[in-house]
């Protein structure tokens, strides 16, 4: 094997290991930030009006279960269920896309953190490639309550408004434990397009979709499905032991 090839071989696997250790230590320690909160930083200064980032932890206990039930009715129903992908979900959005018009997404809330805290935004096939192989981790070793507590305290809702915290408190002026299942609701059914919808001041599309929302809610069992959700124990391995 030629030398070129064999320190690239031997790069990519420190790559690889390093990758892996990082995600892991994360399952403990609250992330300090995300990829996507530096990508609107270094935005705001390039156009001249610097934001201040909005972000406070909330532990998974401290987080409200309807936000936590609306956000799996609004964005991946099967949560509980896959490892990391929709297969069928995907494959209906390339469907859909293949026949033109506006393009679809699948993205699992897995693949999101993947891409928010690591990634950069974008559509190709290398960021691609990075974010199948960070949701594998996250799922290898993360449990799927600590998938959502993640999601929940990084997912943006506003231009510089990050987590549930930072929102409950910007769109309506109160904590996030606080948050009835209607402002639940509307948060969740803005998280498509977070920088043009406000779950504050809510359009009509916005506030039937958050109708939507808590209907399927209830049909997804309230606060019963995350039961579903295994305690301190990755998916797989849950899966194992049953």
């Amino acid at each position: 094997m030629p030398l070129l090839l064999r320190r690239l071989v031997k790069f990519l696997l420190w790559a690889m290991a390093a990758s892996a250790v990082w995600v892991l230590v994360l399952r403990w320690v609250p992330p300090p930030g995300s990829a996507l909160m530096v990508e609107r930083k270094i935005e705001s200064w390039l156009d001249g009006k610097p934001i201040d980032l909005q972000r406070s932890w909330r532990p998974w206990k401290e987080l409200p279960d309807n936000l936590k039930v609306a956000v799996i009715a609004a964005e991946d129903q099967k949560f509980a269920e896959h490892w990391g992908f929709d297969v069928a979900a995907i494959q209906k959005a390339m469907a859909h896309n293949e026949r033109g018009g506006s393009l679809r997404g699948a993205s699992t809330l897995s693949q999101q953190v993947a891409k928010n805290l690591f990634l950069w935004s974008g559509r190709s096939w290398l960021r691609k490639g990075f974010e199948t192989w960070f949701t594998a981790l996250i799922e290898l070793l993360w449990p799927k309550q600590r998938i959502l507590e993640v999601y929940l305290n990084s997912v943006e809702w506003d231009d510089g408004v990050f987590g549930a915290e930072a929102a409950a408190k910007h769109h309506f002026g109160i904590g996030a434990p606080y948050l009835s299942t209607a402002q639940a609701s509307l948060l969740a059914a803005v998280l498509p397009n977070p920088r043009e919808w406000s779950a504050g001041h809510p359009g009509a599309y916005v506030s039937r979709r958050a109708g939507w929302i808590r209907q399927q809610m209830r049909q997804l069992g309230g606060s019963d499905y995350l039961s579903r959700l295994s305690g301190g124990r990755p998916a797989w391995l849950s899966a194992l032991g049953n």
